[in-house]
């Protein structure tokens, strides 16, 4: 399923973090991890030595990916590397889908507990800008996760995007012989307290009860042979991390875009939030992968 993993790479405590879950990935895949490091051309980083010009980054970068190299020898990991210039969020994503990767693995804590590929910056820029599906790790650097995942959570709230993005999960599910979650929050802090507010719980209530129920029959179609499913109203972040917690969740899988089928996460939206907050791995995964 995941023959083909771009790590973005910067030497950070998160991204070594990652890069030991990535390696795991990697060997039950038989996959090759593909280090990446990216000289930011936003950043000023030309020097001058002997007359000739010379790019700070990317020599910093060339040292960077051979600690990268070493780890994954150590670790047994196929690999090859990679530094390149660019402005880091569209360059990765970009380079993920020129050369079709099956995954991007990113953390979004790392040195000091925030990451160079921090949540609101890079990372979640490659969220909103990749059409690769892209996992993300929130770290301790002395941390690691387990794989196979044993229990998968698909959040959906019905639309084509989460629909899509189960269709991922479900077949990760399957390859690891996971338990699916399936569950749906109905968002109801916009309603008041008149009659209208009724009719419109209602109609959350039984749209959020559809929703599961799609997943569930496409859980079916996928083989998957165990699934769980639960609705609830209130906040959907909350509610999803709370339901990681309750129910010893290894991995959520949930789309890059939502109800309004348009709008691509942004940092505040369910799934940003989640990818930032959750203490196990987000694979969000857009309409276009």
């Amino acid at each position: 399923m995941y023959e083909e993993i771009l790590l973005p790479f910067d030497g950070s405590d998160g991204a070594a973090a990652a890069l030991h879950h990535a390696a795991e990935i990697a060997h039950w895949g038989d996959a090759t991890i593909h280090v990446l490091f990216i000289a930011d051309t936003t950043r000023d980083s030309i020097t001058v030595i002997e007359g000739k010009p010379i790019d700070a980054l990317v020599n910093h970068g060339e040292d960077i990916v051979e600690q990268a190299e070493k780890t994954l020898q150590s670790l047994g990991v196929d690999y090859e590397t990679d530094v390149v210039q660019g402005n880091p969020a569209p360059t990765i994503a970009e380079y993920a889908g020129q050369y079709e990767y099956d995954l991007i693995v990113m953390p979004t804590h790392g040195r000091g507990g925030i990451s160079r590929y921090l949540m609101g910056s890079v990372t979640e820029k490659v969220i909103r800008l990749s059409s690769v599906p892209v996992l993300t790790v929130r770290m301790q650097s002395d941390e690691r996760l387990s794989f196979k995942y044993e229990n998968i959570l698909i959040p959906t709230d019905g639309s084509a995007g989460a629909v899509h993005a189960a269709e991922h999960g479900l077949a990760l599910a399957t390859a690891v012989d996971a338990t699916v979650h399936v569950l749906s929050v109905v968002d109801d802090a916009p309603l008041g307290l008149d009659v209208r507010s009724v009719t419109a719980q209602s109609d959350g209530d039984r749209a959020a009860t559809d929703a599961v129920a799609d997943i569930v029959s496409e859980a079916d179609r996928y083989g998957v042979q165990d699934t769980v499913t639960h609705t609830e109203r209130g906040k959907p972040t909350e509610k999803i991390l709370e339901y990681i917690d309750a129910n010893d969740i290894d991995a959520v899988v949930m789309g890059a875009t939502g109800r309004r089928g348009t709008d691509r996460i942004l940092l505040g939206s369910v799934a940003g939030k989640t990818a930032r907050s959750a203490p196990v791995p987000v694979i969000t995964v857009s309409d276009e992968s």
